[in-house]
């Protein structure tokens, strides 16, 4: 599906007011479809169940919802697997970008624009949000809707509930999936999507769901699964909106930076007035101040030797859907490229390659051991490694990009 799922929303659950089941003229008798594939029930998986029955039904759940969503459900393998695997590689930036904004993927776009204009430009006059970036997070998350996922979302979600490191995720999403229940908006057969629980064409995950889909199309449901996308993408502009997105203003602009700039000025987290970058010599690719676009940040995703843009909210917008600065981008230059903007103008440094976590650790302990430290290695490129790189950068006279790169490691190894 995507290489990033949805795993980062953060909403508070609503609790739905009636603690009733009532399916709204739908007949919850039909069991749930069976997984794609299954561990045999434990008794440790059966003691779980019924441990969480007791919560879920003093949490307002009734016996009746919670028996017929739990039908024929098991530890789902699939699951398991997904859930446990932590990936030694990752890709450069540019490779996921080459696959997130991709050809086919723009245009696709543009013809999933133009056979719902009528729907999103709808959904951009209620919400405030651009259509065409409404579109690029459809893109994002299930090719336009093409593959939402097909695990039992209840399935997926006692599985992460009952074994692994995401007990406390799988149980407080698997309680709000049976609130959904509850209230009658899917049946339970209907309610798939990811191994991790995200759901339909924007894949929300449960929490999420209870406080922001909305029911676009008043037909009494807020159903994100079906064909029919109107739900869910009415559902992620008022995501958007809520956590505070500003129409008209962009993710971000390439911009160049003047020579000898101070690369520490280059952090997400250092937001100034576009009047200050403007002091400091950051132009636009037309050589002309920025537009003043509210505060902004510089982001260098490839270090000194790729693409700098210039950042704005709704960049920061965009990540409290996906947390993943790779991700952002590829929301906002899919849904600019919908719109007709051009590629990046700066090329990526394609000779380089990312680091295994293994080498990420590897250079972490190199630059502990010389001096710089990071703190407990742990395989990740936080503030305090990229504090660490620009240090020794700077004790090598090298541009303090604080970039982690093989050449990097390269050289740190052979001293």
């Amino acid at each position: 599906m995507k290489a990033l799922f949805s795993l980062a929303l953060t909403a508070i659950i609503a609790t739905p007011a009636a603690a009733d089941f009532r399916p709204k003229a739908r007949d919850f008798s039909t069991p749930a479809n069976p997984p794609i594939v299954q561990a045999q029930a434990s008794g440790g998986f059966e003691a779980w169940k019924a441990d969480f029955r007791r919560r879920a039904i003093a949490a307002g759940i009734s016996p009746k919802v919670f028996d017929i969503a739990f039908q024929g459900v098991r530890p789902n393998e699939q699951v398991h697997r997904l859930a446990a695997k932590q990936p030694e590689f990752t890709k450069p930036i540019w490779e996921y970008l080459d696959s997130a904004v991709s050809s086919d993927r723009i245009n696709n776009g543009r013809q999933s624009y133009r056979n719902n204009r009528q729907l999103v430009e709808s959904i951009e006059k209620t919400y405030g949000v651009e259509a065409s970036v409404v579109v690029a997070v459809w893109g994002m998350e299930t090719n336009y809707g093409t593959y939402r996922g097909n695990i039992g979302t209840i399935e997926s979600l006692a599985t992460l509930a009952y074994t692994g490191s995401r007990k406390s995720f799988g149980e407080e999403q698997l309680m709000a999936a049976l609130k959904i229940l509850q209230n009658g908006d899917v049946h339970p057969s209907q309610m798939k999507g990811s191994w991790a629980g995200a759901m339909g064409h924007t894949q929300f995950i449960p929490t999420s769901y209870l406080s922001y889909a909305q029911d676009f199309n008043r037909d009494g449901r807020r159903d994100v699964w079906s064909t029919d996308p109107t739900d869910a993408l009415a559902s992620t502009a008022a995501y958007l909106k809520r956590f505070g997105w500003r129409h008209g203003q962009p993710w971000g602009v390439e911009v160049r930076l003047p020579q000898g700039f101070n690369y520490a000025n280059v952090d997400q987290d250092l937001k100034r007035p576009v009047s200050r970058w403007t002091e400091l010599g950051v132009r636009g690719l037309d050589g002309r101040p920025v537009p003043n676009h509210g505060e902004a940040a510089l982001l260098a995703p490839a270090g000194a030797r790729g693409p700098i843009f210039m950042i704005f909210n709704n960049f920061n917008v965009i990540k409290r859907y996906n947390n993943a600065t790779s991700y952002a981008m590829g929301v906002g230059h899919l849904a600019a490229r919908i719109n007709g903007a051009p590629d990046f103008s700066a090329g990526w440094p394609r000779g380089d390659r990312a680091l295994s976590r293994t080498e990420k650790l590897e250079l972490q302990r190199h630059l502990n051991a010389r001096g710089f430290s990071v703190g407990s290695p742990d395989g990740k490129i936080g503030p305090l490694t990229i504090g660490a790189i620009r240090n020794y950068q700077r004790s090598q006279g090298l541009t303090a990009d604080g970039y982690a790169s093989a050449t990097l490691l390269q050289r740190i190894r052979s001293q």
